[in-house]
């Protein structure tokens, strides 16, 4: 068993922990409220411009585009969103396993893939496991606006029509309510005619485009690309504090209980050495008779 000393100085360092991660709980509450009202009021955009290409397939038959092309090339572009720091549980490796496993089922190598990291730890991750980290973005994290998600989009859209890159994946984490965050990787470009088929039925009214359906594309589908960046963004950050406020919650608890089984180890060691000192007395005093 344990000593005294021993015990006691242990509780007084978890119970300093606790303090810290209550705190760092309280910090990121805070910051959640803020960051899920910012991810929330980013979806309409992205739901008018999701609205806006289906309407435009729906009535465009054989409409041509270069987004919209698939390549037989498998040269991918992964553009990984995580966090600069840690202490939230499992949010940064999910975002880690999730490409990981991607690139092994498609047999991705690295020279023929580019890794686009936004968040130390996600780029920190990918690179002990041989992913090629060609740029990082951390600081799109501190403030992710519509500016920046604009100057990633024409990065990545430049590569894509060079020609340079055939496939565009995002991995983000979709917030979904404050103790639920699912990551997701989404392929971006070229862009799924397929998905946009379940507001087809919706389109009733007969639209026309001037001067055409491909000029208006070319419009409209890099803006999609840089508002699924923008609400990626948003909602990896809301996402990041809400994990970091689960785990550190979490922790504390988990202190918390140590702390109780330590008051009872302590005062079971203190129990047992007074009991010693007793019978030692009384040993003692015994033996002078």
């Amino acid at each position: 068993m344990a000593s005294i000393r021993e015990i006691k100085r242990r509780k007084v360092s978890i119970t300093s922990t606790q303090q810290i991660t209550k705190a760092m709980k309280l910090v990121a509450t805070a910051k959640l409220q803020k960051a899920k009202a910012a991810a929330v009021s980013t979806r309409p955009y992205f739901q008018t411009i999701h609205h806006t290409i289906s309407s435009i397939l729906a009535q465009s038959e054989g409409v041509s585009h270069p987004m919209l092309e698939e390549r037989e090339g498998k040269k991918i572009l992964y553009l990984v969103m995580t966090s600069n720091r840690g202490l939230a549980g499992g949010y940064n490796s999910n975002i880690g396993k999730l490409v990981m496993n991607h690139r092994a089922e498609n047999n991705i190598r690295p020279e023929d893939e580019k890794v686009y990291a936004v968040g130390k730890r996600g780029a920190e991750y990918l690179r002990k496991r041989g992913a090629n980290i060609t740029e990082t973005y951390h600081d799109a994290l501190d403030d992710p606006t519509y500016d920046k998600a604009i100057e990633l989009s024409r990065l990545i859209l430049d590569l894509y029509m060079e020609k340079e890159i055939d496939q565009v994946y995002i991995a983000y984490t979709h917030f979904q309510s404050t103790l639920t965050q699912e990551p997701k990787l989404m392929k971006v470009m070229p862009v799924q005619p397929e998905e946009f088929d379940d507001q087809e039925e919706e389109t009733t009214s007969v639209m026309n485009f001037e001067p055409s359906p491909e000029e208006v594309l070319n419009q409209i589908l890099p803006k999609y690309l840089s508002s699924v960046i923008y609400g990626a963004l948003k909602e990896s950050v809301a996402s990041e504090h809400g994990a970091r406020m689960t785990a550190m919650d979490s922790a504390t608890n988990n202190a918390n209980d140590m702390i109780d089984k330590l008051a009872l180890q302590y005062n079971r060691a203190r129990q047992a050495s007074i009991t010693q000192e007793i019978t030692e007395i009384v040993g003692g005093a015994e033996a002078l008779q």
